[in-house]
C-alpha cells in the first residue's frame, strides 16, 4: 500500500475528522481512507432496463402521439 501525506489541512477539519472517527469507533487515518474511498468509488452501473424501469410514469400515450406537423401542430407562437 502507499502513503499518503495532506499538507496545508484546516484546524477545523482536522478536529472535524478526528470527531467523526470517533464516533465510528476508529482512528482519524482509518476515517480518511473510508472518506476518500468512498468518494472516488465509481458509481455501479445499470443497465439499460433498469434505466428504462427507472424512468416516472408520465402522462398519457395520448401525449406523445405524433402530429403532421403542417397540418396538426397547434399554433403557438402565433
Amino acid at each position: 500500500m502507499a502513503d499518503l501525506l495532506v499538507r496545508g489541512v484546516d484546524e477545523d477539519l482536522v478536529r472535524a475528522l478526528k470527531e467523526r472517527a470517533g464516533a465510528h469507533g476508529r482512528s482519524a487515518e482509518a476515517e480518511h481512507r473510508d472518506i476518500l474511498a468512498a468518494a472516488l468509488a465509481r458509481p455501479r452501473r445499470r443497465s439499460f432496463a433498469e434505466v428504462l424501469a427507472s424512468i416516472p410514469e408520465v402522462g398519457t400515450d395520448a401525449d406523445f402521439a405524433r402530429v403532421d406537423p403542417v397540418r396538426d401542430a397547434p399554433r403557438v407562437f402565433d
